[in-house]
């Protein structure tokens, strides 16, 4: 199988480049991926795969081969972008201003199209059943991939494993990156109101100062991780905004916080939400102020299953040779695939799509993103050897 799928997808990979042309010059923000869901579909029509829409934009095709009950194996990809507006000169530039695939998310859903492709064409040759998953809305909470497991993406039948690659704009292309265990971090996001009392800067005994209670909220919020999380256990709190006054001699009423709180462990990310939450409240009503304080519960963190991400990176390394297959790096970035992960065992790599050479280095989420598209028939060859072969 794998010399079978290694030539169709030699073959089909000029096909799939336009494809991955056309969803990058059409790309659609987070839950609003109609025409991409569209598109999608039709191609599935035009494969021959039948498939189901769950979550408004989200398509689930079925691929069922030669004793289907026997496995089952869901592949997913996501298919939505970012409000970037991009600055890469090429043909197939973002048609939609303001609106970019700066994530690779492109390059995700055409992978797993191609992927279907042959899968579809090889059914007769494989055992077990694949189910196809494009999934929307991964790049905004409260996650896609949290609404279509409500809309039943995992039942009907239920995979015993997933598997998703992820572009990886700091590795060459023609490598893949796997890890066992701890991938991706969770991410919750903080927003923080402190309130105080204003007046003239020239008589801030007058005044309850919100700007100086903030300050001293931020240095005590990096003490309360540092001091109380062990730190073998990777995590982060960072405040990124930081919203308050608009002249030089008054004091406002209030300031606004805002910041992204990381971790890899479930239960030390609730633990600390209770400490931010004491901390807040205490340390401001000290200094004489009040607190509003919100904590929207993002992404969990993504854990990849040891033997089913063994498995396969087993098959990447008989796919592509030993030593184009690598350990990747933890992240304290976050996934939404992180849900599936929760729900049955997942594996979640990493597809090189860089060329130093020809100066294809940018990263994610930035306006000048971009891959060798040599990865393209690496990706989808990739996921059909999983998807055919891969088993728990």
């Amino acid at each position: 199988m794998h010399s079978t799928i290694k030539a169709l997808a030699k073959k089909y990979a000029p096909e799939f480049i336009e494809i991955r042309h056309h969803l990058h010059a059409h790309p659609e923000l987070s839950y609003q991926e109609y025409e991409t869901s569209k598109f999608v579909q039709n191609k599935l029509k035009e494969f021959g795969i039948p498939f189901e829409v769950k979550a408004t934009t989200g398509v689930v095709g079925l691929i069922k081969g030669k004793n289907p009950a026997k496995r089952i194996i869901a592949l997913r990809a996501d298919m939505d972008a970012l409000p970037i507006k991009e600055e890469n000169d090429v043909p197939y530039k973002s048609k939609n201003e303001g609106v970019m695939h700066a994530c690779g998310h492109d390059v995700h859903t055409t992978c797993l199209l191609g992927a279907a492709k042959i899968l579809q064409e090889l059914k007769d040759e494989w055992e077990g059943t694949v189910k196809l998953i494009f999934q929307p809305g991964e790049e905004k909470n409260p996650g896609g991939a949290s609404l279509m497991i409500k809309d039943g993406v995992l039942e009907n039948p239920k995979p015993q494993g997933i598997l998703a690659l992820h572009v990886h704009t700091m590795m060459e292309v023609g490598k893949l990156s796997f890890r066992g265990g701890q991938v991706m971090a969770s991410a919750d996001e903080i927003y923080i109101t402190v309130k105080g009392k204003g007046g003239h800067a020239a008589s801030p005994h007058l005044t309850v100062d919100p700007i100086l209670i903030s300050s001293h909220l931020i240095i005590a919020l990096q003490q309360l991780i540092s001091r109380n999380n062990n730190p073998f256990n990777p995590s982060v709190l960072s405040i990124t905004s930081f919203n308050g006054g608009n002249t030089t001699n008054v004091i406002p009423n209030e300031v606004k916080l805002m910041g992204t709180f990381r971790a890899m462990d479930e239960v030390w990310r609730f633990k600390a939400h209770d400490l931010i939450k004491k901390l807040c409240t205490e340390l401001v009503s000290s200094m004489g102020g009040t607190v509003d304080l919100h904590i929207d519960v993002g992404y969990p963190s993504v854990l990849n299953n040891e033997q089913l991400t063994a498995t396969a990176m087993g098959k990447a390394s008989e796919y592509l040779g030993a030593d184009n297959v690598s350990e990747t790096e933890l992240r304290m970035g976050a996934e939404d695939f992180g849900y599936y992960a929760q729900q049955i065992p997942a594996c979640f790599y990493r597809l090189g799509t860089m060329n130093a050479a020809k100066g294809i280095t940018a990263g994610v989420h930035t306006p000048v993103f971009n891959i060798d598209e040599n990865a393209i028939e690496i990706g989808m060859g990739m996921m059909a050897l999983m998807g055919s072969s891969v088993h728990l």
